[in-house]
């Protein structure tokens, strides 16, 4: 469990601090992606793949709104899939316990901030008025200080709370996790909920009943509707885009006919 986790832990680490503060966050620490990596380290890139696909429809409708996270998705999908694969648990259940996992673990980047980064502020505006080149240096140095503590506590939970979690799931009644892995169910028809509603227009809403129709009555393959949304997709941009640059068009030509009018006036 201990080399697991400390495999884990790199993995997560470096994620982390690449694609927060050197790419100024370009997702890669969204379930869909650190998933299968985790995945893949522990020799199980197909559940990594499934899980991950399944944790980012829960927490893909979570946002941090004002600097307050709802749950940390990135924790706790990779709690998530080291559980499944070390213990041999089902898909369900590790999903099942991703978000309370998550919604627990979220404190500790609460903590961390409340207790250690926020004080600093007043240091960190005199130093970048003082020595910029120096502030730079230092904010990284922190950075990467700051993403050891939830790196330290993945390791803990993976390296010795893989098993107690195991046996305290395996301890519990039928009809619990019978009950957990609906509630997972739920969870994803919840997380598509809360995003369609943060981006529902009424232009392209049809499209979420046309994809309804194909599962529900056409039975058609994810991958297959993938492809068509995708082309839909690109046919509508391009489409937008000629009509906008129509519409420029338009406008430029209609400024010219104006001044050369203008000139005219002014000449005679």
């Amino acid at each position: 469990m201990a080399g697991a986790a400390l495999k884990i832990c790199i993995v997560y680490f470096l994620l982390n601090y690449i694609d927060e503060i050197c790419l100024s966050w370009q997702a890669l620490t969204r379930p869909i992606v650190i998933a299968p990596l985790a995945g893949l380290v522990l020799g199980d890139f197909r559940t990594g793949i499934i899980m991950g696909a399944e944790l980012e429809a829960i927490f893909m409708g979570i946002s941090a709104i004002g600097g307050v996270i709802a749950a940390d998705a990135t924790l706790s999908s990779v709690i998530a899939v080291a559980y499944t694969i070390l213990t041999g648990a089902s898909i369900a259940d590790g999903t099942a316990i991703a978000f309370p996992i998550g919604t627990v673990l979220t404190s500790v980047n609460n903590l961390s901030m409340s207790l250690i980064a926020n004080p600093m502020a007043a240091y960190w505006e005199k130093l970048a008025v003082k020595d910029l080149k120096q502030f730079k240096i230092q904010n990284y140095l922190f950075a990467a200080a700051m993403k050891l503590i939830p790196s330290v506590v993945l390791f803990i939970a993976v390296a010795y709370g893989v098993e107690g979690l195991n046996r305290l799931l395996g301890a519990l009644p039928a009809f619990v996790m019978t009950g957990l892995s609906a509630a997972s169910g739920m969870m994803i028809g919840v997380g598509f909920a809360i995003l369609t509603s943060m981006i529902w227009d009424n232009e392209v809403g049809i499209f979420f009943f046309v994809g309804y129709v194909m599962v529900a009555y056409l039975h058609m393959d994810t991958l297959a509707i993938a492809i068509i949304g995708a082309a839909i997709a690109i046919t509508m941009f391009f489409t937008n885009k000629r009509l906008i640059d129509t519409k420029n068009e338009i406008l430029n030509s209609g400024v010219k006919v104006a001044d050369a009018q203008n000139d005219e006036e002014d000449f005679f």
